[in-house]
């Protein structure tokens, strides 16, 4: 059996241990058994350290910036007319149409125009833009909550997630080659929350009958393969019984919250789980991404503008709102990202395709400035014309502002060395 085991690869082997632990215990949720690092220092530079927590806004599909947060008046302008913003004494002048409800807090934002990617392709886009990293074969590299969670440890008890995806899909790269353990907890419905924590069996004591046979029954198998995966394994046991119990788990349930916040979040899976967002990082999780989709828009850009973009202004505003008003949004760091823009000429269909070579990304709150803009394109939007930053730039960005030590280099356990963000440069100008 040890030989068939060691012929998996150890991400196979992590998942395997994982699955069996859940089928034993009859839950549905893998909490996180993060080890505590040893403490780091970094620079004193603007904004390090600030953002002791990260909502990370992911639109899927592909953002097209000219329609949002990089507008233009000439023949690549877009269905809606720019408009102006209430950015104070920052250089941020006017957003896109449909923003008007982000262009009255837009004195709280810093909006980088200058990214550029090498690639167009949607998953290999998202997988560089939440790693930092092109995808590879033989490696899967970790998000940014798991970068935090080895190099800050736990900021919790042992109750509560590092991190946490919300409306998470399938393709999540999650703690790459660190231990399955920093793998951000997924909530695919915030509506649903973490329903599915509760053990299946009828009672507790049934279900403390069984998680006592299988704890005898895997005693032989957990001193025979003593390795990280198996130690993980047998951790969840333990940890698993105090998540069920635990007081913590009322962050995950938004029922908890007045239904006027509710409303003004709005009653879609990206509202409430902007909602839920908050509730986990006022709870201390470290890092929540929370997946927006609908932003592929080869077809009637018009339309889906108004729907999918006005959703987006109309929650991203509300968040920003609702930190401030909590105390939040000088501790939180809200970045807004997608794996790439849209073309600046309008196609045959009335859709915007594919663009990696010029596209945004927005940041607020965490020690950001506000109402500043980072970098341009041109009058099209179809170059960076100032000051380009990457994938990886905008990866160590983030990092830098949680306070990551960016150029310390990390050992993958096939001896790779390895930084946040792919020795990216953080954007400081964008930190007061």
């Amino acid at each position: 059996m040890k030989s068939e085991l060691n012929k998996l690869s150890p991400m196979a082997r992590r998942d395997f241990m994982m699955r069996t632990a859940q089928a034993a215990l009859g839950v549905t949720v893998l909490p996180s058994l993060n080890v505590a690092a040893a403490g780091t220092t970094g620079p004193g530079t603007p904004g390090f350290g600030k953002a002791k927590s990260v909502i990370f806004l992911w639109m899927g599909g592909g953002m097209t910036h000219i329609d949002t947060w990089d507008p233009k008046d000439g023949e690549t302008k877009g269905p809606t007319d720019p408009i102006k913003v209430n950015a104070g004494s920052g250089n941020l002048d006017r957003l896109g149409g449909t923003m008007e409800k982000m262009a009255k807090v837009a004195n709280k934002i810093s909006i980088i125009r200058s990214m550029s990617s090498k690639t167009g392709v949607h998953d290999q886009g998202t997988y560089v833009m939440k790693t930092g990293y092109e995808p590879r074969g033989t490696i899967v590299h970790p998000c940014i909550g798991a970068w935090a969670s080895h190099f800050l440890g736990r900021i919790k008890g042992p109750t509560l997630p590092d991190s946490v995806v919300v409306n998470s899909g399938s393709s999540y790269p999650g703690a790459g080659f660190f231990p399955t353990t920093m793998s951000p907890i997924p909530i695919s419905n915030p509506e649903s929350g973490l329903q599915n924590i509760k053990p299946t069996t009828s009672t507790q004591e049934q279900f403390k009958k069984r998680l006592s046979l299988t704890d005898e029954f895997d005693t032989a198998f957990r001193k025979k393969f003593q390795s990280d995966e198996v130690k993980t394994y047998s951790e969840f046991y333990d940890e698993t019984v105090k998540l069920m119990k635990s007081e913590d788990l009322k962050a995950f349930d938004l029922s908890q919250e007045p239904s006027t916040v509710r409303e003004k979040f709005g009653r879609n899976n990206f509202g409430q789980g902007a909602l839920l967002a908050r509730r986990l990082v006022q709870a201390g999780v470290r890092f929540v991404e929370v997946q927006s989709g609908g932003w592929d828009m080869h077809n009637n850009i018009d339309q889906a503008l108004g729907t999918t973009a006005a959703t987006m202004d109309s929650v991203f505003a509300a968040l920003i709102e609702d930190l401030q008003s909590n105390g939040l949004l000088e501790s939180t760091m809200v970045v807004m990202g997608s794996e790439f823009g849209r073309t600046p000429d309008i196609n045959e269909n009335d859709g915007r395709d594919h663009y990696p070579l010029a596209y945004s990304t927005v940041f607020a709150g965490g020690g950001v400035k506000g109402g500043f803009v980072y970098g341009s394109t041109d009058k099209d939007g179809r170059r960076v014309t100032d000051k380009q930053c990457t994938p990886q730039d905008f990866q160590a960005t983030i990092g830098h502002a949680m306070g990551l030590p960016v150029d310390e280099v990390v050992m993958s356990p096939s001896n790779r060395p390895f930084t946040v963000g792919d020795k990216g440069v953080p954007v400081l100008d964008i930190f007061a």
